[in-house]
């Protein structure tokens, strides 16, 4: 096949295909909506189930590790036996479990139906980004789809906020978790109507040792990293990292001897593919955990209703819609990787400004530091998903799409366990001799655990004795979001550095097709090659050998 040939622009998708983009989009905007509610209705699920400083961690991320720890499977699983059906498994799983979560009455019931979410957005998650790749062959017109995919994770955020807030103010924490209950019965309607269905020929059986290694290996290294940071557990948590560290090997050996794979490790031998998951696993990392310490303290040092969270929150998550629909037309004119490290400088400057954050008086910097780095995300959510899915040949594009939104799930997840129990530690050491005498056992304990915690003990205090226990626990708190936004901002250098290196040499986006000409053939080294000496990338455009 000639370069030429390549040069033709694919079919171009009609309304059809861009209603079910639409359709494809809604669950999307909602699995990113409910984790954005989550953050705000913390301190209400603090205030009402009262959950330890560690259960608070698991409510928040319990769901995003469900996700990572499946997506490759249920992408893959995707492949094999309907990109669509699994689709649509994830959609009822998902709703069914949002009532559970919306009722319960305990923590364990909370994470365990939060689980069961996290298992239903692993399987709607990988089935939309991969539907995309098949329903939109043009690389012009695949490149705004995924632009206009990842803009609906900037909607998710921007709405989750206000909807949250109204929500919070209006009804109890669990009636946010039910606004994916219509939202997945519309998907269950629309999608066999608008969405074909897409099964990868010759895909083989699903591995299911696999699925349990790939699991094994997941859970203990996160456990290990949540633990750390108690003072008062190393050993175990140590021994949890290794054995993750040595299921994670066992697993990558079993996937390089098996003919039909459930995660193809070879792709990450491709440049493009590595280097892109690579840029977008550190930016999440560095988002996921400030995050979350910003919204309790808009809530909890700043005061302000979750309605009024919502409200601050939301033009940052306007600005990241609009930078990640202007992204991929901006990919046309520079290259991926000199947009991408652009956005990333301005987050490393704007977690600059929030380790300059005081208490009680720091929400002008909060805000102003939030405004900066959260727009600067949008580059590297809009193209380097493209540049996943674009490198990977089409029979592998349920896989590729679950690990790019592997990396995205478990970043943000692991953001939230790194620099959220790094801001707990930093919270526990300034409160360990700060508590005051008059307070129960059980509510200096608490005191010294979260901000929460403090909170609720102050009403042992007489009020005129409150500040002695809120203002050294808001510096407390504070130091630990000037900690974690310090390291946030190495995380963002480092990923703006990873993309000038690796990618520096992916082209502006062409009308050519990364997949539609070049059948299903792949290198071993995960390349798909169109024509001796050159290579397609996830923009369209064609690299040359020399750049790998």
């Amino acid at each position: 096949m000639s370069s030429a040939q390549l040069a033709t622009p694919a079919q171009r998708a009609g309304a059809k295909e861009w209603l079910g983009l639409a359709t494809l989009l809604l669950p999307t905007v909602l699995l990113f909506l409910t984790m954005t509610v989550l953050f705000l209705a913390t301190p209400q699920i603090a205030a009402d189930l009262q959950p330890s400083s560690s259960q608070v961690l698991w409510i928040n991320d319990i769901y995003g590790f469900m996700m990572a720890g499946l997506l490759v499977a249920m992408g893959t699983l995707g492949d094999r036996v309907g990109r669509r059906r699994v689709l649509l498994f994830g959609a009822v799983a998902f709703g069914a479990a949002s009532t559970v979560a919306a009722f319960s009455s305990s923590v364990e019931v909370l994470i365990a139906a939060r689980a069961v979410m996290g298992l239903g957005a692993a399987a709607v998650m990988p089935a939309t980004l991969s539907l995309i790749s098949n329903m939109f062959q043009n690389a012009r017109q695949r490149a705004t789809a995924i632009g206009m995919w990842a803009a609906s994770v900037s909607v998710g955020v921007a709405v989750g906020p206000l909807v949250g807030g109204l929500l919070l103010e209006t009804f109890w924490w669990g009636a946010a978790l039910l606004v994916g209950v219509p939202v997945m019965a519309l998907v269950v309607i629309a999608a066999p109507l608008l969405v074909p269905e897409y099964r990868a020929p010759n895909a083989g059986r699903l591995d299911v040792l696999s699925v349990a290694l790939s699991m094994a290996a997941l859970f203990p290294f996160v456990y290990g990293i949540k633990e750390l940071a108690k003072a008062d557990a190393v050993a175990v948590p140590a021994l949890a990292l290794a054995v993750g560290v040595l299921m994670a090997v066992v697993f990558v050996r079993r996937q390089l001897r098996l003919p039909n794979p459930l995660l193809d490790v070879r792709l990450f031998g491709n440049r493009v593919f590595s280097g892109a998951l690579g840029v977008f696993l550190l930016a999440a990392v560095a988002l996921g955990g400030v995050y979350l310490l910003f919204t309790q303290y808009l809530q909890l040092v700043a005061e302000l209703s979750p309605l009024e969270a919502g409200l601050w929150i939301l033009p940052a998550a306007l600005l990241l819609v609009v930078a990640s629909t202007v992204s991929p037309s901006l990919a046309r004119r520079f290259r991926p990787s000199s947009i991408i490290a652009a956005g990333l400088l301005f987050s490393a400057a704007g977690y600059g400004v929030l380790t300059q954050v005081g208490s009680p008086s720091g929400l002008t910097l909060l805000i102003v530091g939030f405004y900066i780095l959260y727009p600067g995300i949008a580059p590297t959510m809009a193209l380097t998903t493209n540049l996943v899915i674009g490198s990977a040949p089409p029979e592998k594009a349920g896989a590729a799409s679950a690990v790019n939104t592997t990396a995205s799930d478990l970043g943000l997840s692991l953001g939230i366990a790194i620099l959220g129990s790094i801001g707990t530690a930093v919270y526990r050491t300034g409160m360990a001799n700060d508590v005051p005498s008059g307070l129960s056992d059980v509510a200096a304990d608490g005191a010294r655990d979260t901000l929460p915690g403090a909170l609720a003990a102050v009403h042992e205090l007489p009020a005129s004795a409150a500040y002695t226990l809120l203002d050294p626990a808001r510096a407390a708190f504070t130091n630990g979001l000037n900690v974690a936004a310090g390291i946030a901002a190495v995380l963002a250098l480092a990923a703006a550095v990873l993309s000038m290196t690796i990618l520096r040499r992916v082209p502006p986006t062409s009308d050519a097709a990364p997949h539609a000409d070049t059948g299903s053939s792949a290198v071993a080294d995960g390349d798909v090659l169109p024509a001796e000496g050159e290579r397609p990338t996830g923009t369209g455009g064609v690299v040359p050998a020399g750049a790998r």
